[in-house]
């Protein structure tokens, strides 16, 4: 693809002759940023949109097991592990991870996100069967108590085989299904919904040098190759979820770039998972060198990514989330 459309996004009751929906909710636009890897970028209107890019970006994404995507969601995070950045060590038994699962799905999770090896920048790989003892007897507790949504975060096959018997209803692939062989077509036989996430490297180097030719259309390009790749495994379009993936084998620079052009990754035509809880730049630039004293600055940026249409936010502190959604959502 040699040009790109990033509609410019508004909201509003009043819109102007020619507006179009934004992933068919209440968001509109009525022109877009057109870009490309050897021209400057500039405005078009809507109508000067190809007609294929114009669907995507306009039609209404399917539900994700069941979860409307025409409003807001929230997945609470839950790491199974003693080594992750924020909470590592907190959830690390069945019952105090069966507690906090309660709990957030009190506050207004929809979903709940269970990782068995943590990803944060330098961390070692973890072997699958330690993997598998975390987090399958963490999800079969939960499932037992609640129908709310689980999703596994897992790169490899053997886990999310594992997780799915367990009751987990989505695979969260840090790798962007690119870790191991087997888990895409483990994911399209099962008929799973899947997020799919942007990744330079791997965890234990992610950080080491970064570098991009062109953050934001590079990261875009993966993503649509993803898709066609699940696409011809047998997954509908409509069960994939996509993520730029903040902070993974990105410097700051790349981290901004990316969420100042969010709405950009609509043209995919899949609903956007948006995970920046409590992340190293929001501590830089917030000044809370304290990981669990981010989530004023988290929310604000997951209210910016809201503002231009994402439809998941992946969130530590799921009522604080969950309360400042309520209010932007009643001003708005």
């Amino acid at each position: 693809m040699s040009d790109y459309y990033r509609p410019l996004v508004q909201h509003g009751p009043a819109r102007p002759d020619g507006a179009l929906p934004l992933a068919g909710g209440d968001l509109w636009f009525t022109h877009a940023e057109l870009l490309s890897r050897d021209a400057a970028p500039r405005m078009v209107s809507a109508d000067a949109i190809p007609g294929d890019v114009r669907d995507r970006l306009t039609a209404p994404r399917a539900p994700v097991a069941g979860l409307d995507m025409a409003q807001p969601q929230i997945m609470g995070i839950l790491n199974i592990t003693p080594d992750s950045f924020s909470d590592g060590g907190r959830h690390d038994t069945v019952e105090t991870a069966r507690a906090a699962a309660a709990d957030m799905t009190a506050h207004g999770a929809a979903i709940l996100d269970i990782g068995g090896e943590s990803t944060r920048p330098g961390a070692d790989f973890i072997p699958e069967a330690q993997e598998i003892a975390r987090t399958v007897p963490v999800i079969e507790a939960i499932r037992a108590e609640t129908d709310t949504l689980i999703s596994i975060d897992t790169r490899k096959a053997a886990v999310a085989r594992g997780a799915l018997a367990a009751g987990a209803g989505l695979v969260n692939d840090v790798s962007g299904f690119t870790f191991d062989p087997a888990l895409a077509p483990l994911c399209a036989e099962a008929q799973v919904p899947v997020c799919v996430m942007h990744m330079q490297g791997d965890p234990a180097t992610m950080q080491d040098n970064p570098e991009y030719e062109n953050v934001l259309l590079d990261v875009y390009d993966f993503l649509a190759g993803q898709i066609a790749r699940l696409e011809a495994l047998g997954l509908d379009r409509g069960q994939i979820v996509v993520d730029p993936g903040i902070g993974f084998g990105k410097t700051e620079d790349h981290n901004l770039t990316l969420l100042r052009n969010l709405s950009l990754f609509h043209g995919l035509g899949c609903p956007i998972l948006l995970g920046v809880s409590r992340k190293g730049f929001i501590g830089r630039i917030g000044q809370a060198p304290r990981a669990d004293a981010r989530a004023p600055g988290s929310i604000a940026v997951a209210l910016a990514g809201l503002a231009q249409g994402v439809q998941i936010v992946r969130v530590h502190d799921v009522a604080q989330t969950a309360q400042a959604l309520r209010l932007w959502s009643a001003v708005r």
